[in-house]
């Protein structure tokens, strides 16, 4: 598939008045081992409050800024384009974040640790907290989702410590 996300950043002239700081559009790559997966990391940040000025900018706009606890340095964001082609291969993991998942096209199941499976369609938002998880298409068509992954405390149940899974 030829993934391609188009990423509009707003800045700030001399004068303060809002300017497109640039516009510019990102091709998706494939991660070693992900076959039928492809992504766009579209931007990330690494502390609260998020340093807005430009020479911040050129490093977020870079995808991971800092990668400490998974997304960045335990305050950190990254937003992401994701295509999950049909038949791709199910990648469980589970990451110390608060993570957005909208789907923007397509339709794929959700799959937790537990089996079960959920099926996610355009529009559908996923609010995702620390869990195990996996992204499967069993459809004909390729699924795009836009991910916001927010760094989080691991999560806790049972007497445990749920910390990052995240298989090379």
């Amino acid at each position: 598939m030829a993934l391609d996300v188009r990423r509009i950043v707003t800045g700030h002239d001399a004068s303060g008045k809002a300017i497109v700081a640039s516009d510019e559009h990102l091709h998706a790559n494939t991660r070693p081992g992900r076959a039928g997966i492809t992504r766009c990391e579209v931007w990330s940040s690494d502390g609260m409050p998020v340093d807005l000025s430009d020479a911040a900018a050129e490093k977020q706009k870079q995808g991971f800024v800092v990668r400490h606890n998974y997304v960045g340095s335990g305050q950190g964001t990254v937003v992401r384009v994701v295509e999950f082609a049909p038949g791709a291969p199910k990648f469980m993991h589970r990451t110390e974040t608060l993570d957005y998942g909208i789907v923007l096209s397509g339709e794929c199941d959700l799959e937790l640790d537990d089996g079960k499976t959920l099926r996610v369609r355009q529009g559908d938002i996923v609010v995702q907290r620390g869990t195990m998880h996996a992204w499967v298409n069993t459809g004909t068509q390729p699924c795009v989702s836009a991910f916001v992954l927010i760094d989080a405390n691991p999560a806790q149940a049972g007497g445990q410590i749920l910390r990052t899974h995240y298989p090379s």
